[in-house]
């Protein structure tokens, strides 16, 4: 359910401009953007998070280049350093980024890991990869990790295990790309059907009429991203 937009612009202001001293708990927010984009697609979140208090690390990787196992062996354990002694650790990924994290955490633990918010997550696949993965332009375009994001036997998402670490997921329900959500089976943010974003496990999952591409800049996509952050769930209203 969207908001009225008069509670909503209450609570961004109390969410973003009267921070709730994040900085002085010693959490560390990490931020994994999505496939074919870099840590500059995550600024406005990484600017935003920032002014509400908390200590974030943008972290960039090259999505194209390798497998999905080897992105999360190399990615994560290289932002948990860059958080150094800070703790807890709380991840906000898009797309392919919450997809990392969970492989990670399907074989090593991370300590003191804090909340997870995943945004447009292809969490059982997406249908685009399994459409156009039979032509060679898209192996060299998405490279070996894309070609594990489909819905079929080579799926990663789909072999991974339920989540068993404390996440909530938000769900794109607007799409810019006709073409690809003719592809898409139900509702989708033009990239991935909302069904797919949900996981097991999962403690709470939120749709918002946002699109795949910029969700990770909408303002209300960030202020619901501070509330999970801050509370375990998702706002939904002032009763």
């Amino acid at each position: 359910m969207r908001w009225p937009k008069s509670a909503f612009n209450f609570f961004l202001f109390l969410a973003i401009f009267l921070p709730a001293a994040h900085a002085a708990d010693g959490s560390c927010v990490v931020l994994l953007h999505g496939l074919w984009r870099s840590d500059g697609s995550m600024n406005k979140m990484e600017q935003t998070l920032g002014e509400a208090g908390f200590q974030v690390r943008n972290i960039g990787y090259e999505s194209t280049e390798k497998t999905v196992e080897e992105l999360a062996d190399e990615t994560i354990p290289r932002a948990l350093d860059a958080c150094g002694d800070l703790r807890p650790v709380h991840f906000v990924t898009h797309s392919m980024g919450g997809i990392l994290i969970r492989q990670y955490l399907e074989h090593d633990r991370i300590e003191s890991l804090g909340r997870v918010v995943m945004l447009g997550p292809p969490n059982q696949g997406s249908e685009v990869v399994d459409t156009y993965d039979r032509f060679p332009a898209f192996e060299w375009f998405s490279g070996p990790a894309g070609l594990q994001l489909g819905t079929g036997e080579a799926s990663v998402p789909r072999a991974l295990g339920p989540a068993t670490f404390d996440v909530g997921v938000i769900a794109g329900t607007r799409s810019i790309n006709p073409i690809l959500s003719t592809i898409i089976p139900e509702q989708d943010d033009g990239k991935v059907s909302v069904e797919s974003t949900r996981v097991e496990g999962m403690k709470d999952h939120l749709e918002l009429p946002v699109n795949h591409v910029f969700m990770m800049r909408d303002p209300e996509v960030i202020a619901q991203v501070v509330h999970y952050l801050d509370h375990g769930t998702f706002f939904r209203g002032v009763n």
